[in-house]
This record gives C-alpha cells, sequence and structure tokens, in this order.
C-alpha cells in the first residue's frame, strides 16, 4: 500500500503555495519544507500552456512528508543550497542551477520571497574528499 503524496505547487491567484492531498487542496502557505521529494511536469499540461499562451496548474513538487509554515532556517545538516526552477516556455522539466533536468531530491525549501517562488535543493550529509 502506498501512502498518499502532497502535491505542492504555487498558487498564482494568492501568491503562495498550495498543497493538494489525496485530490482537495488542503491548505496554503508561504514556506514548505517537503522531504523525499519528485518533480512532476504533466506534459499534456505543459503543450496547452504553450498552445493557448495562458499558465495552468501543470507542475508539481510531489513529496511524502511536508512542514509547513517554515519561519526559520530549517534545522537540518545542510552542507549547501542549489536552485530549483520550472519555466513552461523553456524548459520540459524542473532544472538545477545549471539548466540540467532534475527529476528527485531528499529535500526541498519551497518559499515565497517578494512574492515570487523560490524553490531550494537542501544538499545534506555532504562529505568532503581531501585533496
Amino acid at each position: 500500500m502506498t501512502k498518499a503524496k502532497f502535491y505542492i505547487y504555487y498558487n498564482l491567484h494568492r501568491k503562495c503555495y498550495s498543497v493538494r492531498h489525496k485530490g482537495k487542496v488542503i491548505g496554503h502557505y508561504d514556506s514548505i519544507i517537503a522531504e523525499n521529494v519528485e518533480f512532476k511536469v504533466s506534459q499534456k499540461g505543459r503543450e496547452r500552456v504553450l498552445r493557448e499562451r495562458k499558465k495552468n496548474v501543470h507542475a508539481f513538487v510531489v513529496s511524502d512528508t511536508i512542514h509547513v509554515d517554515v519561519k526559520t532556517w530549517p534545522d537540518y545538516n545542510v552542507g549547501y543550497l542549489s536552485s530549483v526552477r520550472y519555466n513552461p516556455y523553456h524548459y520540459e522539466t524542473f532544472v538545477n542551477w545549471l539548466d540540467k533536468p532534475i527529476y528527485k531530491a531528499d529535500l526541498v525549501w519551497l518559499l515565497k520571497e517578494d512574492n515570487k517562488a523560490k524553490i531550494w535543493n537542501l544538499h545534506c550529509n555532504v562529505t568532503y574528499k581531501e585533496l
């Protein structure tokens, strides 16, 4: 039996993140920590955006576990941050800061800054080799 997932997307009307669980929106938040994440894009939804030049909800951060309205830096052993973004006019998938496709992450922080969506991949348990 699989656990129900949380589907997170940036709500352009409310200027915050909306969370859908079991097909229903359960809340709206300015900040979310999500664990065990998959970045999903509906290609049919993206094609509709490209065809109609009108945005629709078709890209999600899907997670098993979320922590909502996080106001302070999370208490995780974070090695470094890297940005994640999605633009249907430029990319078919979510991409990292190097514009390379990203499909999964262990931990991400979704927050609103200046009424814009920001997604940070929190890289934990980083180990460094001695040169």
